[in-house]
């Protein structure tokens, strides 16, 4: 996964907001969204989001890399059960994604949380289903939703960059609470997906 690739999406949303008059001048200069390109399985998936969280992206994939060696390859339920904890740890994973991984093989190999059918359900559904693992909230499963199955009106009010972003646009000083934002993402339905996008873009764009 070192070499990432970035696909378009919303590909309409970016046509509705660049005429937007807060997030169009953004929508101009940043471009169409476009997020890394991903065919992995859930549960693949689920495990490097799990490395990911609270980490700098450097230090993330190095202990994910190690994760995946130490799985000699095989990111997969059963396979992470039959691996020592010890052999896990020594990757670099905390006790906490520990668990929160081994918690998540479980519950999809006795069957507690399916994953087969995600793609088949509500976001709600999704994030119903996904947050019964420890260690997934409901972030992590909003991020899911957005970059791996590419839903395109999820609105992760609890992210800060988000709200960084969200606050710099429209001049808000200091920025709204996850309380204060979720009914400000009602007039950019159902295109919030693509809004929260460019809220973490524009805390990283210089307009000219």
């Amino acid at each position: 996964m070192s070499d990432i690739v970035y696909v378009p999406v919303w590909e309409e949303a970016t046509e509705v907001l660049v005429r937007d008059p807060v997030f169009g001048r953004w929508v101009r200069e940043v471009g169409p969204v476009e997020v890394p390109s991903s065919d992995d399985e859930p549960f693949c998936y689920l495990t490097r989001a799990i490395c990911y969280q609270q980490l700098a992206g450097a230090a993330a994939a190095t202990i994910h890399g190690r994760v995946v060696e130490a799985l000699d390859g095989c990111v997969e339920p059963e396979r992470v059960l039959r691996t020592p904890e010890e052999t896990l740890r020594g990757a670099g994973l905390s006790r906490n994604k520990l668990a929160a991984i081994r918690d998540l093989a479980e519950k999809i190999e006795s069957g507690d949380v399916p994953v087969s059918d995600l793609a088949d359900l509500p976001d709600d559904e999704v994030v119903e289903r996904l947050t019964r693992v420890r260690g997934i909230g409901e972030w992590t499963a909003q991020m899911y939703l957005m970059f791996r199955l590419r839903r395109p009106d999820v609105w992760p009010v609890g992210d800060l960059g988000v709200r960084q972003g969200f606050a710099w646009a429209h001049e808000f000083d200091p920025a709204p609470t996850a309380k204060e934002l979720r009914p400000m993402g009602e007039p950019y339905r159902p295109w919030r997906s693509a809004v929260a996008w460019y809220c973490w873009r524009i805390l990283e764009t210089e307009l000219p």
